[in-house]
């Protein structure tokens, strides 16, 4: 049975590296033999904002449905995005706010501080580009961005292994710097890890 992979594209930029990022690991994944899916958020028609919270759902429309429907049926989530401010994007993180609801991606047990985990049997890989040496972000920062979507999102959601690779520094990378990463990122697609 061929592996299933969804590429969720958090940057909202279609001409950044993020782009390139994505493209290299659906076109190793696809030579091994995966099915790919590919989202980019920005491109998605949505409110980003969870109004209400918890309290009162707010309906969700045709993209955000559909993107649920991609990701219940993916074996594998790889997640691009950049790091801005420590954390995601604000789109890509509108996008978790609005999907992984409860009743969809976890259920609060009745009078408990227990919960049942909804995506169990999903693996994934976050693909973070820096603006820093990652072992900077790591020990001056702590990693909130991988923190934030890694434990507090998809592993609260049952989603593992969840692997990660960081990319940095952006900035100051040349192309020959940029092509060893795309490469590395097509291996990965390769092994569809």
């Amino acid at each position: 049975m061929k592996q299933k992979i969804l590429i969720i594209n958090g940057h909202p930029n279609s001409s950044s590296f993020s782009f390139g990022i994505a493209a290299v690991y659906r076109e190793g994944a696809e030579e091994s033999g995966a099915e790919v899916r590919s989202i980019n958020i920005a491109d998605l028609n949505f409110n980003p904002n969870l109004r209400f919270g918890y309290q009162k759902r707010t309906e969700l429309e045709p993209d955000l449905l559909q993107a649920w429907e991609d990701i219940l049926w993916a074996d594998h989530l790889v997640w691009v995005h950049p790091v801005w401010w420590g954390g995601l994007p604000a789109i890509m993180k509108g996008f978790i706010d609005r999907l992984f609801l409860p009743g969809f991606a976890f259920r609060y047990r009745e009078n408990s501080l227990l919960w049942d985990k909804l995506l169990k049997g999903k693996s994934a890989r976050i693909i973070t580009t820096l603006d820093q040496p990652s072992w900077y972000y790591a020990l001056i920062f702590g990693k909130p961005s991988v923190n934030q979507l890694k434990r507090s999102t998809l592993k609260f959601c049952g989603i593992s292994p969840v692997k990660v690779t960081c990319l940095g520094i952006i900035r100051t990378s040349d192309r020959t710097k940029r092509d060893k990463w795309l490469q590395k990122i097509k291996y990965l697609g390769q092994k569809r890890g």
